[in-house]
């Protein structure tokens, strides 16, 4: 395809960059990358600034693999901080702590890195390369723990560059471009989309779809989320996704069912916070009959979690009634040899005895998860940590939610309602940002009584007082 004119100028801007920096043109691609990058770094003008960063960028699209990882170790290793000035500098403002030497102490603490991230911003779709680079570094990360200093770097950019104030709220609906709807499906990280007619459902007239998108990356849409209008909580998630479901009249329910991030370089920068509340404040406004805004979420830790209990012999995993019920329906001795003989039998879930066994203790057990206290900082389940740092209450978990492979797999089948209670949600965003407070309902605290019917009171649980219990 023919290149645009402003295309071929940025090209012959490019090559003369390389020109002023003295760089051959036929060196090898790593080559060329390392000394575009030092002269970039090196120069002053805009003007060449802008044709450098052009050139490096092209240089880096050409790198195998292998000459990534050297490339990124070269900017992690070359352009750190420069130790005597900065152990100067730190001394000091340790000597006189003055707002003067913090500010020199600040300027040398910042790595010369920074810079040149910001001077490669400057080329054409410089933006995008950059967030591919994070990408490719997270992935290199596990086993390359010296890039640590270039992904905190990027980090750290990334969470200026992509702030609230810069992101804007698109509505996604079968109008929406083709370009932008593939990307739906490719990105679709909870619940899989299976194609266009798949996607058409999900953007009916009784769904809603928003995402975020910036600027500097186009039509590439940085996270989105899927909603559901029903009436009262969606306990399951097979029938929010199956075909022929004929839309409610007048909903009083948007159910928040799959959030998906787009971009891996963009992993650890929040913007879910954000799009739920403007979402909220969407819907809202365009459907007044909306009076309860909840998830129906997965939990992806709760399998793992139940199965490291098990394999460590946890005590007082079971109640006694619980224990006598799995024990006889497994047909084998000791509570828990029989729960993982129930539990490792294949489409147990779809055995009604087994499964009426089973629900009881599962859902209070998933309960207990969700609201465990590790040091005054919440859950670990990621899910829940999201939600609950939002400000959204635990409403109700639900058995035999999804039934599907994955939902299987990650929590044996449960989901869970997460409530945004608009009057309460910046106070148990607090508490839980403070102390790890689990705001949770009255169906909730049922599942956490003791044995006997007591109420288990532990310190990292908040109530909805006078909440009324899920419908």
């Amino acid at each position: 395809m023919a290149r645009s004119w402003f295309d071929r100028l940025l090209t012959s801007i490019a090559d003369r960059g390389r020109a002023w920096a003295k760089i051959p043109v036929d060196l090898p691609p790593l080559d060329q990358a390392l000394q575009l990058t030092v002269s970039l770094l090196g120069g002053k003008g805009e003007a060449s600034g802008a044709a450098l960063a052009r050139a490096l960028i092209d240089s880096y699209d050409k790198l195998r693999p292998e000459d990534r990882l050297a490339y990124f170790r070269f900017l992690s290793e070359r352009f750190a901080p420069d130790p005597a000035l900065l152990r100067t500098a730190a001394e000091r403002y340790l000597a006189e702590p003055s707002p003067e030497a913090a500010m020199l102490l600040a300027e040398t603490a910042e790595p010369p890195r920074q810079e040149l991230l910001r001077r490669i911003n400057m080329g054409p779709s410089g933006t995008a390369t950059l967030v591919a680079m994070r990408r490719d570094i997270l992935e290199l990360m596990p086993q390359h723990r010296e890039l640590a200093p270039l992904e905190v770097d990027l980090k750290h950019l990334f969470a200026s560059w992509f702030n609230r104030g810069f992101l804007e709220l698109r509505r996604i609906d079968w109008n929406t471009p083709a370009a932008i709807l593939e990307k739906l499906i490719v990105h679709e990280a909870v619940h899989e989309i299976a194609g266009w007619e798949d996607l058409r459902r999900r953007l009916a007239s009784d769904r809603r779809c928003f995402a975020f998108f910036h600027p500097a990356l186009a039509d590439e849409p940085l996270i989105f989320v899927e909603v559901a209008l029903v009436h009262g909580l969606a306990c399951a998630v097979q029938p929010l996704l199956a075909d022929g479901v004929k839309p409610v009249e007048a909903p009083d329910t948007a159910i928040f069912y799959s959030i998906s991030n787009c971009q891996k370089g963009l992993r650890g920068i929040s913007f879910g916070n954000f799009l739920i509340k403007q979402v909220v404040e969407e819907l809202k406004l365009e459907l007044p009959s909306l009076t309860q805004f909840s998830t129906l979420s997965p939990i992806p830790g709760f399998r793992r979690w139940l199965d490291r209990k098990l394999a460590e012999g946890a005590k007082h995993l079971l109640r006694s009634d619980e224990r006598t019920a799995i024990v006889a329906q497994a047909g084998v001795k000791g509570a828990k040899g029989a729960l993982k003989r129930l539990l490792g039998t294949k489409d147990w879930i779809e055995d009604k005895a087994t499964a009426g066994v089973l629900e009881a203790p599962l859902r209070r057990l998933c309960a207990v998860y969700l609201t465990e206290n590790r040091e005054g900082r919440g859950p670990a389940d990621p899910v829940a940590r999201f939600h609950l740092g939002n400000g959204a209450g635990l409403e109700r978990i639900n058995w035999r939610a999804n039934t599907a492979p994955r939902g299987i797999k990650e929590s044996y089948g449960l989901m869970v309602n997460y409530l945004y209670d608009l009057d309460r949600i910046e106070g148990q965003h607090e508490a839980f940002a403070r102390q790890g407070l689990v705001a949770r309902s009255d169906a909730v605290a049922e599942l956490l009584k003791e044995e006997g019917g007591t109420v288990k009171t532990v310190g990292n649980l908040l109530n909805f007082t006078g909440r009324r219990r899920a419908t």
